[in-house]
């Protein structure tokens, strides 16, 4: 498995989702198989609370989730069916390994962002 990354630091508007999405339709015009996966490191677990002047408009998914509009062109450009797995936000990261904690997953243990949050991230 390979990874292209598309990082434009936390400026927006850029271009960043239109230029990953053309990369990737030109992958698989190679006949490589692609997808997409978007990362966002605002706290909130989806882009369906955020203000539609502050983040841009919300694009809802086949399974109902609220993402990022850029997920829409992915789908699209790609002809792929796109998930809310598709979509990581760190509020999402938190929210799993709060709710493992809170279901006592961790026995007791401090949880922490080294290793708990890394370990969610990775896995």
């Amino acid at each position: 498995m390979k990874y292209v990354l598309v990082t434009g630091g936390v400026v927006s508007g850029l271009g960043k989702g239109v230029t990953a999405s053309s990369i990737g339709l030109l992958l698989k015009a190679c006949g490589l198989r692609v997808t997409s996966i978007k990362i966002d490191p605002y706290l909130n677990t989806n882009a369906g609370t955020m203000s539609p002047f502050e983040h841009g408009e919300v694009f809802v998914l086949d399974d109902g989730g609220e993402v990022d509009l850029d997920l829409g062109n992915y789908g699209r450009f790609l002809d792929i069916t796109l998930t809310r797995d598709h979509n990581i936000t760190t509020g999402r990261v938190y929210q799993s390994v709060i709710d493992k904690e809170r279901k006592r997953a961790y026995l007791g243990k401090t949880v922490q962002v080294v290793p708990h949050i890394t370990d969610a991230i990775t896995s």
